[in-house]
């Protein structure tokens, strides 16, 4: 029942229930002057004379014998006589009680005054309900909810909240579909107001209770109950809880994506944005027919279903296991389509689902630029207004250009001029894709001198002062690339701070850095004997003498090359 369905109660109602509690005051009612207990008591010493349907009252008299205790112990809570669940439960309980003693007068003789099948539907009507009301005063019992003595204090918010939380948690598992439906309605309206109510709910609980209900609920509360889980999915730190459940929650999600509303479809997709991140369950979705249903939707659902959709495909792909379910279902050309006419979200789900795809798979490569996967690509990147989104493009065209056989192709299309403003922007996951980007496509003399006169090399020289060591690694890797080229050495000369900052790079304390790079870079560049005296000038003999020790890679040939340059004594210890 809803919290305050009762808040109108007069005076006199609420002592009423009150009495229910203590069982030993008498409640007036169409039944005399009689106690639950006392109601109880006279089925439990009638049932055995009935005549009919034996067997079913049989079932209710063990009903009734563990509701007795249960309502026994209610007495012992302090906050039994002041919680309003306590109180809707106890005046439910009565009335299933009064039309027990109604079917039960009915039953005592052979013949059935008002019909077999009609008394029967009673009985088992009843039946049910005693069911009920048995776990609602179990989980009423553990919730230890009933400890409480009814006060709230307000000077704590989130113990308010707290208890409001553990509230509708309990609601969620009592009573029936009207007072679970208000508890929904509740419960989404308290987590749509914060992420801190979201933990102290998860705290409390709701997780498990959620997905019990998704067994159980209408079609209507299943659809809120997902709309719920998918809140709780969008909290990080809550996520673990509803990765816990496995396979019972991702089975209710995947049937939603199946036969589910638009709302509901969408909710459901938002959810396993969050599962899908685990390697497990990627597995399990792929096994279950669920990347067939999220192509579904990015064909023919709504705007932020297709969204979602592929963004839950963008998790699926980034694990091996599932890439061949992706072949089986046509997907590439579902998210080639999606990725040119979607929303901004769902292009940039998509593009960044055919960059997993690609990751290391040479045949997908070929697929997707045969499906028209490179105007895709350049329609998106150039209709792109945030650059965060663009990162997923600039993977894509990273490994695409890693493939022998159509990395010509990406070069005609125009992307290395592309390249160029990414390589300065703010965004540091972008700068590094960008820089892994250009060194993919320095593949031949030709792309490494285009490269150059794009002005690439002056953003990878500031990239090299970068606070980040990958961004420091991604642009020491693509110089490298870079430097082969004669007339790029000469455009990299006329920087002032290029040699030192990549001497300073050679610092053996400098950890987690591939100095490989570095070194090879340096190499290019000592041929040329004013850059051997930059090089010198700035110390970086010193880190090459331990960098040879430590059989740093190339580091011992270009200790040579300085050596026979005949300065070899700064080598000197000091």
């Amino acid at each position: 029942l809803p919290i305050n369905s009762h808040t109108s109660l007069s005076l006199s109602s609420f002592s009423l229930s009150l009495s229910l509690i203590a069982f030993t005051m008498p409640v007036p009612d169409n039944d005399g002057d009689r106690s639950l207990t006392e109601l109880i008591s006279s089925l439990l010493e009638r049932i055995p004379n009935l005549l009919s349907f034996k067997c079913k009252w049989s079932s209710i008299r063990a009903k009734l014998a563990d509701l007795k205790t249960q309502l026994a112990d209610f007495s012992d809570f302090a906050g039994s006589s002041s919680n309003q669940l306590s109180l809707d439960l106890l005046v439910s309980v009565r009335e299933t009680l009064d039309d027990a003693v109604s079917v039960a007068a009915r039953c005592e003789g052979p013949d059935l005054s008002e019909g077999k099948l009609k008394t029967q539907s009673e009985v088992d009507s009843v039946m049910a309900r005693l069911d009920r009301h048995v776990r609602d005063a179990e989980v009423l019992i553990k919730s230890g909810l009933l400890q409480d003595n009814g006060t709230v204090s307000t000077s704590s918010k989130k113990e308010s909240v707290r208890l409001e939380a553990r509230n509708l948690v309990i609601r969620l598992q009592i009573g029936g579909p009207k007072s679970k439906n208000s508890a929904i309605d509740a419960l989404l309206e308290l987590l749509q107001e914060d992420d801190k109510n979201v933990m102290i709910a998860v705290a409390q609980g709701v997780v498990p209770v959620l997905v019990r209900l998704l067994d159980s609920c209408s079609l209507g509360m299943k659809e809120k109950t997902v709309a719920v889980i998918s809140r709780i999915s969008t909290v990080e730190s809550s996520r673990h809880v509803l990765i816990a459940e496995g396979l019972s929650l991702l089975n209710h999600l995947l049937r939603v994506l199946e036969s589910g509303s638009g709302f509901a479809k969408e909710k459901a997709c938002i959810a396993l944005q969050a599962l899908s991140l685990s390697k497990e369950n990627a597995r399990a979705i792929g096994c279950r027919g669920g990347i067939s249903s999220l192509l579904e939707i990015c064909q023919a659902g709504t705007p932020g279903s297709q969204a979602f959709a592929a963004g839950v495909l963008r998790n699926l792909a980034s694990f091996a296991e599932t890439k061949e379910n992706f072949v089986e279902e046509n997907a590439v050309f579902v998210l080639i389509s999606l990725g040119s006419s979607g929303t901004p979200l769902a292009q940039e789900n998509a593009v960044g689902c055919l960059a997993n795809l690609t990751s290391g798979d040479e045949d997908m490569m070929i697929l997707i630029v045969r499906e028209g996967g490179i105007k895709c690509l350049k329609s998106f990147w150039d209709s792109v207004t945030n650059v965060k989104s663009l990162e997923v493009g600039v993977l894509l065209l990273k490994n695409l250009a890693s493939c022998p056989i159509v990395r010509e192709v990406v070069i005609s299309e125009g992307f290395i001029t592309r390249l160029f403003p990414v390589l300065s922007c703010g965004i540091l996951s972008v700068r590094i894709a960008a820089a892994e980007a250009v060194s993919s496509l320095g593949f031949s003399s030709k792309s490494r001198k285009e490269i150059g006169e794009s002005g690439c090399i002056g953003p990878l020289i500031d990239m090299l002062d970068g606070k980040a060591m990958e961004e420091k690694e991604a642009a020491s890797k693509a110089l490298s690339t870079l430097l082969v080229c004669t007339s790029n050495k000469k455009i990299f000369k006329k920087s002032e701070k290029g040699v030192v900052s990549l001497v300073q790079l050679l610092d053996p304390k400098m950890k987690k850095f591939d100095k490989r790079y570095t070194v090879s870079v340096l190499e290019l560049l000592v041929t040329s004997k004013k850059c051997r005296k930059q090089v010198v000038a700035a110390g970086a003999c010193l880190h090459l003498q331990k960098l040879v020790e430590m059989d740093v890679e190339g580091a011992k040939k270009l200790a040579e090359s300085l050596a026979r340059s005949k300065i070899w004594g700064v080598f000197a210890r000091p």
